[in-house]
């Protein structure tokens, strides 16, 4: 048994948190198989977007707490990160929408926090309570929570480790919609493949790289201004620009051209 199953159709990778009877809690493999398989989606061209989700009724209850008073351990593994898993949703190429169609605690939440688009259910439960465990919030939160909520914000969520639900995440700026629980995936399957048909891969993978980069880095303006100057210069000229205005013009689906696993350079701020 996988902690998570994978399936790909019309272009769309729907990754699934797939250990029901623990309400997918979180662990060492389940982080490692998540690492694999974002490598390996990102060099696919036949996958545009990837969708992270749980099977019902939760999307991830954290971490996996079973060996009980033990669960948080000295690590004795030189290998240990609090960051398990290997790349971040937001260093791929292509769009990551979480799908969080339950409740999404510790590094469920945190977990979530990586993807670049997040839908969640109105009725979940959704916290990150380290410190309430004794430990300290993961996944690169301490980065990714004040980026989308702001510094006081994310001083509430992840310095009192409190509950909320999915209309004050909304609020927070932690998620951008917040539907009932059996819509939250069709939702997130809309989103996704009105992105796979509709958007140009390279396009969409250029834009990504510098939204996160310019949050990574601090880009001012003006560098903002020079770098999406760099990429213009990249994609103006190339088949996928004439397309995409032929398509619209014609009515139709485009046929993008570019291919990320044999097409990509890489960019000057890497």
């Amino acid at each position: 048994m996988t902690p998570v199953r994978l399936e790909i159709a019309d272009g769309v990778a729907v990754l699934t948190l797939d250990r029901p009877r623990q309400r997918n809690a979180f662990t060492g493999e389940t982080g490692r198989r998540l690492g694999e398989l974002y490598r390996q989606l990102d060099e696919d061209d036949d996958v545009r977007v990837l969708v992270l989700t749980g099977t019902p009724p939760a999307f991830c209850a954290g971490a996996d707490l079973t060996a009980g008073a033990d669960a948080f351990a000295a690590p004795t593994d030189t290998e240990f990160s609090a960051s398990p898993v290997n790349p971040p949703a937001f260093d791929l190429r292509k769009p990551v929408i979480a799908a969080v169609n339950g409740h999404a605690i510790g590094i469920g939440l945190t977990l979530a926090m990586q993807a670049d688009i997040r839908i969640v259910a109105a009725d979940a439960k959704y916290a990150i309570p380290q410190v309430r465990r004794g430990v300290v919030p993961d996944a690169l939160s301490h980065w990714t929570v004040p980026q989308a909520t702001g510094s006081a914000a994310a001083a509430d969520i992840l310095l009192t480790g409190r509950t909320f639900d999915g209309a004050e995440a909304v609020r927070l700026g932690i998620a951008s919609r917040c539907l009932p629980a059996d819509e939250v995936l069709p939702a997130a399957l809309a989103t996704a493949r009105d992105i796979a048909v509709h958007t140009a891969p390279m396009s969409v993978a250029l834009s990504k790289r510098l939204l996160w980069a310019t949050l990574r880095h601090g880009f001012t303006p003006e560098q903002v201004g020079d770098h999406e100057t760099e990429l213009h210069h990249r994609v103006m000229g190339t088949a996928d620009a004439a397309e995409g205005v032929r398509a619209f013009v014609d009515r139709r689906d485009p046929r993008w051209a570019a291919r990320i696993s044999t097409d990509w350079r890489e960019l000057p701020w890497e």
